[in-house]
């Protein structure tokens, strides 16, 4: 694979991702206190079961692709913007792990609205980063382009 096909495929990965973490974040998580305490096990269920296969693929060729581009990077992409963008994979990737994640495993036990508002307000850290990070591989991508 050539550097620019990788540069592609990692900027692909990290758009989808924006699109999916603002409709996650402002559609999906906005309507989860809508759902009824007498669903939400299941919804929540549900939820984890389905969205997994949708962000996980993504999340894995994105993680991937940027590690990649450490050692194989396109001319116009330097290599602190590459270190960077794995800097934000990385923070995302915890901030899953340490505040996500626990929030859906004790939502699976039925609604909370303490935990259901910390993870709508956690989930901005995710939000932010991977929109700054699409920013930046769109403006390198523009860069790139000249």
């Amino acid at each position: 694979m050539n550097a620019n096909t990788l540069f592609i495929l990692n900027l692909c990965s990290t758009w989808y991702m924006v699109g999916l973490i603002w409709m996650v974040q402002v559609v999906h998580y906005a309507m989860f206190d809508r759902v009824g305490e007498s669903e939400f096990i299941r919804y929540a269920a549900d939820h984890n079961r389905l969205i997994t296969p949708i962000v996980g693929v993504p999340m894995l060729i994105e993680i991937a692709t940027a590690c990649m581009l450490l050692a194989m990077a396109p001319d116009g992409f330097p290599r602190w913007a590459a270190w960077v963008g794995v800097a934000m994979i990385i923070a995302i990737w915890i901030s899953t792990a340490v505040l996500q994640v626990p929030c859906h495993e004790r939502l699976g036990s039925g609604f909370d609205v303490e935990v259901y508002r910390r993870l709508v307000n956690t989930n901005w850290i995710r939000t932010i980063l991977w929109t700054a990070r699409g920013v930046m591989m769109g403006y390198f991508l523009t860069k790139m382009l000249r």
